[in-house]
C-alpha cells in the first residue's frame, strides 16, 4: 500500500497492553492458575478495544497491538516445539560497561515478565491453532472499526534464532532453516487472511550488539545475509507488495554506541522480498540515517516507513518536527512512498516499560496530526 492524495500513517506493531490483557498474559507465561476461556476472552475484548483506539486517533494501518503475544519474539515458544532450558541474555554491548545504569534500567521496568528459552530439540510447529485465533480476534475488531487497513506482525527466523540460542543443531543455518520452516503456515495464513504481514527483524541490525555478539562485523554480516536468504525462501508464497518488514537496533533508553552502521547492512536489507521497510530514524543515534537513505541506490518498487516518533522515552513530539522528518523522507522516494511510522514498538514487552500508556497513544496523536500537517505540504491541492 502507498500514500495517496495524503501521507497514510501506522506504527510497528506492538502497543501498550491494557491490565487485563497484561494480567492474563502474565499469568500464562507464569503458570499461575492459567484459564484459556478467560486468557481468550481478555484477549479478544482487548484487541477490539485497542483497534477501534487506533482507529479513533487517525492511525490508518493499524495491527492487533501484539495482544496476544507476551513479546514479539518469545512467544514463538507457546507455538513451537523444541525450546526450553530457560537462560539468562548477556548484556547488550553497549550496556557492558555499564552496570550500575542496567540496574536502574532494571528497577524502573521491574523484574522480568517473560521466558527466555533455547533450542534444545528438533523444531517444529505445535500449535497450528494459535494463529488463527490471532486473525479471528484481528478480523472481528477490523470488521467492527473499519481502518484503511491492517497488519499482523511476525518474528522473523532470523530474529527466533537470535533471542533463543541453539543448544540442539550443528550448524546455525540448521537452526535457522528448521525454525524457517515451522515459522512458515503462520506467515502463509496471515498473507491469506487478507492481512498484511509484517516479519520483525531487528536480527538484521540490533542482533550484532546482542545475540550475536561473539561474531566479528563480517561474520555478522555474512550471518545476516543467510537470515534475508532463508527468510525469502519462506516468504516465497506472498506477494512482495503484501509484505513488510521492520528493522531496529532495540527498543530501549541505552547509549547504542554500538549499534552496526545503516549503510553497512541496508545493501542486505534491500535484498529481503518485503516491498515495505520500517526503520527507526526518530531517536537522537538513528536520526541522521536519513542521509544514508538518499545516497542509496533504492529499487523503484520498495516503501519506506521511517520512524519519526520514538519509543524509548516519554517525550511528545512536535507536529512540526513529525511533518519536517515526514518531508524529507518524501524528497528522498516521492510522496507516494512513505509511509509515516514508529521507531519501534510501544509495548515490546507485554508488562514492562518505560513509557507511560497514555503517554504513548499521545505520542501515536502527534503522529496523525504531524503526517497531516506534512500532507498539506506534499498535496496541496488535495
Amino acid at each position: 500500500m502507498r500514500s495517496a492524495g495524503r501521507t497514510l500513517t501506522t506504527h510497528v506493531g506492538s502497543l501498550p497492553r491494557l491490565p487485563a490483557v497484561a494480567e492474563a498474559l502474565l499469568r500464562r507465561e507464569r503458570g499461575e492458575g492459567h484459564d484459556p476461556d478467560a486468557f481468550h476472552a481478555a484477549i479478544r475484548a482487548g484487541v477490539a478495544e485497542v483497534v477501534a483506539r487506533q482507529v479513533a486517533l487517525g492511525i490508518d494501518l493499524v495491527s492487533d497491538g501484539e495482544y496476544g503475544k507476551i513479546t514479539y519474539s518469545t512467544y514463538i515458544k507457546d507455538r513451537l516445539s523444541g525450546f526450553g532450558g530457560e537462560v539468562e541474555a548477556r548484556p547488550h554491548l553497549d550496556l557492558k560497561d555499564h552496570p550500575e545504569f542496567r540496574r536502574r534500567m532494571a528497577a524502573f521496568t521491574g523484574p522480568q515478565s517473560f521466558k527466555r528459552l533455547c533450542c534444545t530439540g528438533p523444531v517444529a510447529l505445535a500449535d497450528p491453532a494459535a494463529v488463527q485465533v490471532d486473525i479471528a480476534n484481528f478480523r472481528a475488531a477490523v470488521e467492527r472499526s473499519h481502518p484503511v487497513g491492517g497488519f499482523l506482525s511476525a518474528a522473523s527466523p532470523g530474529v527466533v534464532t537470535s533471542f533463543q540460542p541453539n543448544r540442539h543443531y550443528d550448524t546455525h543455518r540448521a537452526y535457522l532453516e528448521a525454525v524457517a520452516a515451522a515459522m512458515e503456515p503462520e506467515y502463509e495464513a496471515i498473507a491469506e487472511a487478507g492481512f498484511v504481514l509484517q516479519v520483525d527483524c531487528p536480527d538484521l541490525a540490533m542482533s550484532r550488539h546482542t545475540g550475536f555478539q561473539d561474531l566479528s562485523e563480517a561474520e555478522f554480516l555474512a550471518r545476516a545475509e543467510t537470515h534475508v536468504e532463508v527468510l525469502n525462501r519462506t516468504l516465497r508464497h506472498i506477494p512482495a507488495d503484501r509484505l513488510r518488514m521492520h528493522v531496529c537496533w532495540g527498543n530501549y533508553e541505552g547509549p547504542h554506541d554500538h549499534d552496526i552502521e545503516l549503510d553497512r547492512i541496508l545493501p542486505i536489507i534491500l535484498e529481503a522480498k518485503p516491498t515495505a521497510i520500517s526503520f527507526e530514524s526518530a531517536n537522537p543515534r538513528h536520526g541522521h540515517d536519513w542521509a544514508i537513505w538518499a545516497a542509496a541506490k533504492l529499487p523503484e518498487d520498495r516503501v519506506l516507513i521511517p520512524g519519526v516518533i520514538d519509543t524509548s522515552t516519554n517525550f511528545v513530539e512536535h507536529p512540526d518536527l513529525v511533518a519536517e522528518r515526514i518531508c524529507r523522507f518524501a524528497d528522498i522516494v516521492g510522496r507516494e512512498r512513505v509511509i509515516a511510522g514508529s521507531d519501534c514498538g510501544f509495548g515490546t514487552f507485554a508488562a514492562s516499560s518505560k513509557l507511560d500508556p497514555d503517554i504513548a497513544f499521545k505520542k501515536l496523536a502527534a503522529l496523525v496530526e504531524g503526517a497531516a500537517r506534512a500532507s498539506r505540504i506534499l498535496w496541496p491541492a488535495a
